[in-house]
């Protein structure tokens, strides 16, 4: 069964004086945009309030659409990750500079690409992480990470989530989780129905 979900802009210049109008007009002739997110701030910084608020609302099926790449991250890296939590939200990203849209063979195939670049950088990064963890074991100082069970209260906060009472921010300030975890457990909700 497919969600019909919400169409999202977000639109983000990197000064005050500059005008969002023309991102705006592009996005909303072209898509039928339900809802839009503004920034006027610089994409160095990650730390965005618009950007978080938007990827705190996107739910499955719905799909952001932004007028290029540079709009939404700075860096390969800041992409990456954006679109990795869109992918466990199922949510659709589709750029209209670059003509990319996850949910075409092509958007795919290059979110595909882009994944299998992050794929080494994490190799490579699990690798030197290993090599760390066997040295701090030699020298008795790796404890490991501890298994995290669901709240008792998951159940509820997730259906308060799911039916977009409350958002996932309030949902991890309820249940006293952190944003991946509390996905993580998203994820193996879905994965049982």
């Amino acid at each position: 069964m497919t969600i019909q979900g919400k169409n999202i802009a977000y639109i983000r210049v990197s000064t005050e004086e500059q005008n969002t109008e023309s991102q705006k007009n592009l996005l909303y002739e072209k898509y039928s945009i339900d809802k839009s997110y503004i920034e006027k701030v610089s994409g160095k910084n990650t730390e965005r309030t618009e950007l978080k608020a938007m990827l705190d609302f996107v739910r499955e099926g719905d799909t952001i659409y932004v007028r290029d790449f540079s709009r939404l991250a700075r860096s390969t890296k800041d992409l990456l990750n954006i679109l990795e939590l869109l992918e466990k939200k199922n949510v659709k990203l589709v750029s209209d500079k670059e003509n990319l849209d996850t949910r075409t063979p092509a958007g795919k195939l290059m979110v595909t690409m882009l994944g299998a670049i992050y794929e080494f950088e994490r190799a490579n990064l699990l690798e030197r992480q290993k090599d760390g963890i066997a040295i701090a074991k030699r020298e008795g100082k790796y404890k490991g990470r501890k298994k995290i069970s669901k709240p008792a209260n998951w159940q509820e906060v997730y259906s308060e989530w799911k039916t977009r009472k409350i958002t996932a921010k309030k949902a991890c300030e309820m249940l006293n989780l952190k944003t991946n975890t509390f996905y993580n457990f998203v994820k193996a909700e879905r994965e049982v129905v």
